[in-house]
């Protein structure tokens, strides 16, 4: 699940000009009247390293719109989004305030833009369903450790048509009421890509052409997820547990062969098990009341082959 990047620097083609728009039709919402309007800049952000990146909008085939993440020099430029001509005017906003939720403190999440994104249509990873998704039923629940329940609903969030998300429906006991989140905080509740991978799949090809409701948020936060390095640790945690348990191998000599050593005041050497610990969501990251579920791709293959000595692959959820 790691991402693919391009080392060598991307120049990217300038926006086209917009041609001059005809007199609207009146029985069109005021909202989606004709394709969707190239805004240029739509926002920024400081990046975990102190550097500025702004978000860009750029016109790409068939006048369709690539939202963009680059750097001071257009030398790093990610792909954040790709919208349909057809979509609302106001959906490159809201990919914008949903990326930035995410990207402000971290950095970009998304795989490099090529020039072959100026050249295709959108949607091109929504048409077909993966042969594994045919083993979720079309009925599955998603269901956490709290037994909250995550369904896709339709909401009114202002604009002229619903838009399609993830909603958080805590027991009725709790008296807690509903709430929206992201693909990605749905999967980490569950520390499980499925159902939720691929009942979004199944609604986004459903949506594809649907333009009586709005999927790009959608859309965004399902190829952030395919796209990112960050992947989910529970996996990895419970082999490592396993390991110990089973061969009598210490989290301090696993963490000694990771290279995180720590010395006391006598010069003795042990490993830093609290690094571990946090890698596998034992440990709560610093200034954090809960573990996290998610590992750096790098960090789990680091301790896979060699604090276990064992693949990748034995380590990381599907």
């Amino acid at each position: 699940m790691t991402s693919t990047t391009s080392p060598a620097p991307l120049l990217l083609p300038p926006p086209a000009r917009a041609q001059a728009a005809g007199p609207p039709r009146s029985a069109d919402p005021p909202d989606r009247r004709g394709p969707l309007r190239v805004p240029g800049a739509l926002g920024a952000y400081t990046d975990s390293k102190g550097r500025r990146r702004e978000l860009v909008a750029q016109r790409g085939s068939a006048g369709s719109v690539l939202v963009l993440d680059r750097d001071a020099t257009r030398a790093d430029v990610r792909l954040v989004a790709h919208l349909g001509s057809d979509e609302p005017r106001e959906n490159a906003a809201l990919v914008c305030r949903s990326y930035l939720q995410d990207a402000r403190g971290a950095g970009p999440c998304c795989r490099r833009v090529t020039p072959a994104d100026f050249e295709t249509p959108p949607f091109g990873d929504d048409q077909q369903i993966e042969p594994e998704a045919s083993a979720v039923p079309a009925d599955a629940r998603a269901v956490d450790r709290l037994d909250c329940c995550y369904r896709l609903e339709q909401l009114f969030t202002g604009m002229s048509i619903p838009e399609l998300r993830w909603r958080r429906h805590p027991p009725e006991r709790a008296g807690v009421r509903p709430h929206t989140v992201s693909v990605r905080d749905a999967i980490a509740r569950l520390e499980s890509y499925e159902p939720v991978r691929t009942l979004t799949r199944r609604a986004l090809a459903r949506h594809r052409a649907d333009t009586e409701v709005s999927s790009t948020v959608l859309r965004v936060e399902l190829r952030r997820i395919q796209q990112s390095p960050i992947v989910l640790n529970r996996r990895l945690r419970e082999v490592v547990l396993a390991t110990v348990e089973r061969e009598g191998l210490s989290m301090s000599e696993i963490a000694i062969r990771c290279g995180r050593i720590k010395r006391d005041r006598c010069g003795n050497e042990s490993g830093e098990t609290s690094w571990l610990a946090r890698r596998l969501g034992i440990l709560p990251e610093g200034g954090r009341s809960t573990p996290t579920p998610w590992i750096h791709s790098d960090v789990l293959a680091l301790v896979a082959r060699r604090g276990l000595g064992i693949s990748p692959r034995e380590v990381e959820l599907d």
